[in-house]
């Protein structure tokens, strides 16, 4: 389903082609609103591979912070890769963490960092700091592009029910629809949750490495 297919369904659904403007609000605006907020949602409660990126970056001698990517918004690993190709994952822990066990950074205390830890919204911290320079993996989640302005989306080809759900869901309480109307999505909505939850949280996670990762148990 792409966003055409979408905006069409929305409103034959809801039985409203939203022809009222108020202010800048237009009928596009409104629409488009209901499919990013269901889209937001949806990303933040499933861990799909369609949320996830992978990025390269470089760790250089004495300097303990790498600057996170511009759309990172939190981290599933991140390994440093030393000259002879080989990987070291880090391990996340807090601040202060890092500077109580590596409270001096002078060069002579400069090793190969174990521990890494969200220093602000564009850094992270090592420990200790980095002995030498040293490439680095990054995986992590982020917002991929939006049906709306992409036009197609990983939802609206493969779990196209979630997406119109959880849309109907947002037109519904902008509407003010009756409570029986608005469970009525919330339950679909639920259900269509359920399934990609399966897929994402479920089938796709039964072989991590790490048990921290999110599990939704497979039926």
């Amino acid at each position: 389903m792409n966003y055409t297919e979408l905006t069409a369904a929305i409103k034959g659904y809801a039985e409203n082609t939203f022809p009222d403007t108020v202010g800048s609000f237009t009928s596009a605006n409104q629409i488009a609103t209901f499919v990013k907020m269901a889209e937001q949602r949806i990303y933040n409660m499933v861990q799909l591979p369609a949320i996830r990126k992978n990025v390269t970056g470089n760790l250089t001698s004495g300097n303990k912070y790498l600057t996170t990517p511009t759309d990172w918004l939190s981290t599933f690993s991140l390994a440093i890769i030393n000259a002879s190709n080989e990987y070291s994952y880090l391990l996340n822990k807090d601040v202060n963490f890092i500077r109580e066990s590596y409270p001096d950074t002078d060069s002579p205390f400069y090793g190969v960092p174990k521990y890494y830890a969200v220093f602000d919204d564009n850094t992270f911290i090592l420990g200790p700091t980095p002995d030498a320079n040293y490439s680095a993996e990054l995986h992590y989640f982020y917002y991929p592009n939006s049906i709306v302005t992409a036009s197609t989306s990983w939802l609206g080809d493969n779990f196209d029910s979630v997406l119109l759900y959880g849309a109907l869901l947002e037109a519904a309480s902008f509407m003010k629809s009756e409570v029986e109307v608005i469970n009525f999505y919330k339950a679909r909505y639920d259900e269509a949750m359920e399934e990609l939850k399966q897929l994402g949280d479920g089938k796709n996670r039964q072989d991590a490495y790490r048990s921290g990762q999110v599990r939704y148990p497979v039926r």
